[in-house]
């Protein structure tokens, strides 16, 4: 799955990196999520990690890499295609991942650090023909806002429907939609997608 339309990643740090701007030395700045998770191999691996329970072997890893990569099932790769990833990894995209401090690499092992597993990742998945949250709830307001007015001036009828029926529709129509977009928000984590994006 990959992020379409307007849709890109946005990465979130601690708390404190926002409230400090940025310097808290234990925390990922945007620009190093942005660098970090601009490569195919590192997205996927980020992903690999954090769906596991604990470490995983570089081995491991590497195949399922390849699997993604090539649109495969792991049974299905070739030994030069495991093979291709595998060095990609071990000499190139682990080292930098490490350098970053998002995760250790030892002896075969890859873990992610408490850098890593603090980070809050999540895409922003536009699908094709559909309007991005920020323009419906743009939309929301505005057809609010013109109720509100049409209430003001008397031009809604008041006398068979109750008055309060009016913001009771703008509230419902508001904490639905922020349901709905919480548990969308919630499904399309990095971690909790199927594949990565």
């Amino acid at each position: 799955m990959s992020p379409s339309g307007a849709g890109g990643l946005l990465g979130r740090a601690s708390a404190s990196e926002a409230d400090d701007g940025g310097k808290d030395d234990d925390a990922l700045t945007r620009d190093e999520i942005f660098d970090l998770m601009s490569n195919h191999r590192r997205r996927y691996t980020l992903h690999y990690c954090k769906r596991a329970d604990g470490a995983v072997q570089l081995s491991d890893l590497a195949e399922q890499v390849a699997a993604w990569e090539q649109d495969k099932e792991i049974p299905d790769l070739t030994s030069a295609e495991r093979k291709t990833v595998y060095t990609s990894l071990q000499q190139t995209h682990l080292p930098r991942l490490e350098q970053a401090g998002v995760l250790r690499y030892d002896r075969g092992e890859v873990e992610l650090t408490e850098r890593m597993e603090r980070l809050d990742i999540y895409m922003d998945i536009v699908p094709e023909n559909s309007v991005p949250w920020g323009v419906y709830y743009l939309g929301l307001s505005a057809l609010s806002g013109l109720i509100m007015v049409a209430l003001w001036v008397d031009v809604l009828p008041t006398g068979t429907i109750p008055l309060l029926a009016y913001p009771t529709v703008i509230v419902a129509a508001f904490g639905l939609s922020a349901a709905y977009h919480t548990v969308t928000n919630r499904r399309y984590q990095f971690e909790n997608l199927e594949r990565p994006p």
